[in-house]
């Protein structure tokens, strides 16, 4: 920034409210003009400012056109700013009214965009009484205008905004929504976006480069985009470890994908990307593949990891049994310390639920970080800790080798549940659960907020049988698929054990219904979220993914009586959190989860 830039952002900082959004330096229509600033108020508008570090004696000529300025080189002719920056907001404009919902469908002013814009110039070395003075005003005209002596430290905060709405030829009365803001901001700040929520298997959309053109053809009709945080956050990712505490649908998934394509443009050893479910791990997988990233960016499951560095470097492999898998952890970690295992074998480490990994767990592979690039991510929802056997990740994150202190970041709004569902989800677990304060060193559980996307109520159903759950959930998903436009491959089912799966796949295939199965290891690694086929799964299996409809059923039989209530709690939770939709619950006895959601 220049040392007026500086001046005006301290000042926009000190003099606006939390509810404003700035930007800096922002390129618009294709990335072929910059405005110095953008600001976005709900109740105000857009407005763009271009700020000139002149002084009176720099300009030497000006007309409507351009100004001629003195300059260490000697004289040079230059765009009149206002109009440089009308350019600018015009470009936006523009692009904006592509989009057909910030667009006004009717009434006198049918193809307007739906909330005021404005824009002007601010000259940071030049009074009021110069601008006049020189007539300067003939020119520039002077409610477009800020002088160097209207932002002053202690200019007053009510004349300072007076000056900014000054700029705007037209006020609204009404307020812009947060789905609007959110899509406004989506034009804006194009670098991170999160794909078309309607599609069976939303991914990634990672845009860094594309015109307006480009913009066109990815406007989707329903947008998921990142709250303030996330946005911050994805442009000031740096080096050293970072840790995301997300509720479920905040979007972790897609600052991970984001993180991985930023590092690989920058380190030469390969990228860990490792979580604790299979099914998640193929989804990332995929996503990786995508965007051309899978030789620069490994991507496994926990144990899956361990097993191929026992392959790799030869180790002990433990006999097969019940213990098998718990055995194979402490192999890996014996050889590490025993300097078997190479420490730092990777450029950056990305943990994707944090919550489920034991403390010996990331005390090891928080090892496998190159100490001389030392990026590490990790992120968790405590709220979906559903494969641990404690209550809670109830050791400090420096205990492990994760030193974040200061480079925390909490996401509290969902974008993936409609409201409705984030209330009917949090209504129940909050019977169980409840947010806690921590410091950054300790894992919080986080209320989470709705974006403001609005759907139909969940619905809870009681019924007489097994048997009549069964049908009841076969006629919602054949009504859903003929008469509301559903695929298929838009639904889940939820189900407790991998025997109600067999149980209900049996029973959906032998009426017709395409039906795919995920419960062997082999299935969950062949997953296809783009098949038009109903997946039915175990809530575990479920985690980390999401689909426009999801149906849980034999709720009566949660808890589970060799399970504690707060687990159960949980793992409804997570189940309740896959949808984007719709959901529908059923049950066919009384239990304790049953009464409450019928409440």
């Amino acid at each position: 920034m220049t040392s007026g830039e500086k001046r005006f952002a301290a000042r926009l900082e000190s003099h606006l409210e939390d509810d404003y959004s700035c930007w800096y330096d922002i390129p618009v229509g294709g990335r072929q003009k910059y405005s110095d600033f953008i600001v976005l108020h709900p109740g105000r508008g857009l407005l763009l400012l271009e700020v000139k570090d002149w002084k009176l004696d720099t300009i030497k000529r000006a007309n409507k056109s351009s100004f001629d300025i003195l300059t260490p080189k000697g004289l040079k002719s230059v765009a009149n700013p206002l109009e440089q920056v009308r350019q600018c907001a015009y470009r936006l404009v523009d692009q904006m009214q592509a989009d057909r919902l910030l667009v006004q469908q009717v009434g006198k002013y049918k193809g307007n965009l739906l909330f005021p814009y404005g824009f002007g110039v601010v000259l940071s070395n030049i009074t009021r009484k110069q601008f006049k003075k020189a007539r300067l005003d003939e020119i520039l005209p002077s409610h477009k205008v800020i002088c160097s002596d209207e932002f002053t430290e202690a200019c007053d905060v009510e004349a300072f905004q007076e000056r900014l709405w000054g700029m705007f030829d037209l006020t609204f009365d009404n307020k812009l929504s947060l789905p609007i803001l959110d899509r406004i901001r989506w034009h804006v700040f194009p670098e991170i976006r999160i794909a078309d929520a309607t599609k069976a298997q939303p991914g990634l959309a990672l845009t860094e480069k594309g015109g307006s053109a480009e913009l066109e053809t990815v406007i989707p009709d329903v947008m998921k985009v990142m709250d303030m945080q996330q946005e911050k956050l994805a442009r000031s990712l740096g080096s050293g470890h970072r840790v995301i505490h997300g509720v479920a649908g905040s979007g972790k998934t897609m600052i991970l994908g984001y993180r991985c394509l930023y590092l690989a443009e920058l380190l030469a050893k390969p990228i860990l990307v490792v979580c604790f479910n299979i099914t998640l791990a193929t989804r990332l997988k995929a996503l990786m593949q995508e965007k051309n990233l899978a030789e620069k960016v490994q991507v496994y499951h926990f144990h899956e990891w361990c097993g191929e560095q026992i392959r790799a470097y030869n180790l002990d492999r433990p006999a097969q049994g019940s213990d098998y898998i718990r055995s194979m952890v402490k192999v890996v970690i014996e050889g590490v310390e025993k300097g078997q295992v190479p420490r730092g074998q990777y450029g950056a480490l990305l943990i994707d639920e944090g919550h489920d990994f034991e403390q010996e767990w990331l005390k090891m592979i928080v090892q496998m970080v190159d100490p001389d690039e030392g990026s590490l991510l990790l992120l968790y929802d405590d709220a979906q800790s559903i494969y641990r056997s404690k209550k809670a990740m109830d050791f400090s994150l420096s205990s492990v080798g994760i030193e974040a202190r200061g480079r925390t970041t909490i996401l509290k709004v969902n974008y993936r549940n409609t409201d409705e569902i984030l209330d009917f989800a949090y209504r129940f677990a909050g019977h169980y659960l409840s947010p806690t304060d921590c410091d950054e060193d300790h894992v919080p559980l986080v209320e989470p907020t709705g974006a403001g996307r609005s759907g139909p109520k969940p619905h809870f159903q009681l019924l007489r049988s097994e048997a009549e759950e069964m049908h009841y959930l076969l006629q919602t998903m054949q009504k859903l698929q003929a008469q509301r436009g559903h695929r298929w491959g838009d639904m889940l089912i939820a189900c407790q054990s991998n025997k109600d799966v067999a149980r209900f796949v049996s029973f959906l295939q032998a009426r017709g219904i395409p039906t795919d199965a995920i419960t062997k290891k082999s299935e969950k690694k062949a997953l296809d979220m783009a098949s038009d086929t109903v997946k039915v799964m175990t809530i575990w299996s479920s985690k980390g993914l999401e689909f426009p409809v999801v149906l849980i059923p034999d709720v009566g039989r949660m808890p589970r009586p060799r399970f504690e209530d707060r687990a159960e709690a949980r793992l409804l939770y997570v189940g309740m959190t896959r949808s984007t939709d719709k959901l529908l619950m059923t049950a066919s006895r009384p239990s304790e989860f049953a009464a409450l959601l019928a409440a």
